[in-house]
């Protein structure tokens, strides 16, 4: 049985828009303290949408899902047939702090903005909601006060400082024993921060953002805990990593899509609007449930449930995931396996992507000169399009430089060497888990942004040699939001 779960020192509330001038929230370092300071609205980009098509039967419940990617967040709301209700998306208000961006604030600030999307007619309805996160960024807190105690490591970052002592207590190529694992992340923190660590405690980005909705402080899924080092086939951390001291930091782990508890009481009702003749929030009754990584609710939204399925994530990454009846993990290729029921998702992510595309054409660019592309003549063209030095997948090597010229005349003919050396790159990471005894992969769906560019698709297809389409659902959201629709599931049990 669930109960109401507050955190006793960190109170983070929401507010209703139009009660902002009021000054109706006082809580040091919460969502509405953000909601108070004026927000860029230049550096905003909001979308939502309402499907009037799909109907709701009398006392039919809503699943909310929450997706915080690499360059913005998304949200969907379906049905428990997995009929979308509504959807939106946010790109992160890029608040900055001295010289760098503050991502604690531009987070918190999206998930605010997020749930203030949501239409209101269908708040009511929503029984659970749940949340992806980018893999392996961590963020490390005080759990006394809710405080931050460090910036937030990034998924990308490497912390190869720490790879050394990571190296000598974890099992030879193991997940950990690479520079951007939350492992390294953790033990790097705990060198170099001299202050008190009693009270210090280690979400993923997912965990957190829960947090703020449910109050629980301390509760992680098996997804995102793998590169901190839980095993998910023992179902437990290992000796050799709680014999170290900073094992005192990581979280409780459950199964992805499991209920922590209710929705906080001044989230469901400061959140919304009340007179005598409607109420608009939260049901009390609305559950919040563990989430997992982006990369694995974009699997989970394709729905590819038999081995030899994949799913490519086309993002600003790119992630792959085969579903193998077979377990792999090798940290020299950044090779790792989650685990999905009785089954593994084996897989990696590559710093290439669609964050490399950015950085040199702009979308209207990349769209008209995609259109111009012969996707079945081969180019000649070799790069490695990184946008910075470093790489995690298939090949972990932090010191990788970008590789992407020589640059021909043609912008068309350079951005079909970019697009197929992006493909070759997905094509040497399917064969590497073949290689390394995962199910042979048998056909591909994408998702993502890239997912629809149908001149990479079919490009992607000849480099692949294998069947490559665009996934029904796409977004990482609607994954998030099948968990939310399994935690209630496991409540009305």
């Amino acid at each position: 049985m669930l109960s109401p779960i507050h955190h006793p020192t960190a109170s983070f509330q929401f507010l209703w828009p139009s009660f902002r001038k009021h000054g109706y929230c006082s809580s040091r370092g919460g969502l509405c303290d953000i909601a108070r300071k004026p927000r860029p609205k230049t550096m905003i980009f909001a979308s939502h949408e309402v499907n009037p098509e799909v109907g709701l039967q009398v006392g039919e419940r809503l699943y909310l899902g929450m997706d915080f990617g690499t360059s913005g967040a998304r949200f969907a709301l379906i049905d428990k047939q997995g009929a979308i209700h509504a959807e939106g998306k946010r790109e992160y208000p890029l608040y900055k702090s001295k010289d760098t961006i503050d991502w604690i604030h531009s987070w918190k600030s999206t998930l605010l903005l997020l749930l203030e999307d949501v239409p209101f007619h269908l708040r009511q309805l929503i029984a659970s909601i749940s949340i992806d996160g980018t893999s392996a960024t961590t963020i490390i807190i005080d759990s006394t006060t809710g405080e931050t105690l460090w910036r937030p490591f990034l998924y990308n970052e490497s912390c190869s400082d720490a790879l050394p002592k990571v190296k000598s207590i974890a099992p030879e190529n193991h997940t950990v024993c690479a520079g951007s694992s939350t492992l390294c992340k953790l033990v790097s923190w705990w060198n170099v921060f001299d202050s008190n660590k009693d009270s210090a405690a280690l979400l993923h980005q997912a965990d957190w953002l829960l947090w703020l909705l449910h109050g629980n402080l301390g509760v992680t899924d098996y997804n995102n805990a793998l590169k901190v080092g839980y095993d998910p086939e023992l179902d437990s951390y290992p000796p050799w990593l709680l014999s170290q001291p900073y094992s005192k930091l990581l979280p409780s782990v459950k199964a992805p899509g499991s209920p922590i508890g209710f929705l906080k009481e001044d989230v469901r009702t400061q959140y919304g609007m009340s007179s005598s003749n409607y109420v608009v929030w939260f049901s009390k009754d609305c559950v919040v449930c563990t989430g997992t990584t982006d990369s694995i609710a974009a699997f989970l939204a394709a729905r590819a449930t038999q081995p030899g399925k994949a799913v490519t994530s086309l993002g600003s990454t790119l992630a792959i995931k085969l579903l193998s009846t077979s377990r792999i993990e090798d940290a020299r290729y950044g090779v790792y396996s989650h685990r999905l029921d009785d089954k593994w998702l084996v897989g990696g992510a590559s710093n290439t992507g669609g964050a490399v595309l950015r950085q040199i054409f702009t979308d209207e660019q990349l769209e008209n000169l995609s259109e111009q592309i012969n996707p079945m003549k081969i180019s000649p063209l070799d790069y490695y399009p990184l946008p910075t030095v470093g790489e995690r997948f298939p090949m972990a090597d932090p010191k990788m430089a970008p590789r992407l010229h020589p640059r021909p005349e043609s912008d068309v003919e350079y951005l079909h060497g970019i697009l197929e050396s992006i493909a070759r790159i997905e094509a040497k990471a399917y064969g590497l888990l073949k290689d390394l005894g995962a199910t042979q992969v048998e056909e591909v769906f994408t998702a993502g942004g890239g997912a629809k560019n149908e001149k990479w698709t079919k490009i992607r297809e000849r480099v692949l040699g294998l069947p490559v389409s665009r996934a029904t659902q796409t977004e990482a959201a609607y994954g998030a939001a099948l968990l939310a629709l399994k935690g209630a599931q496991q409540c009305a049990q």
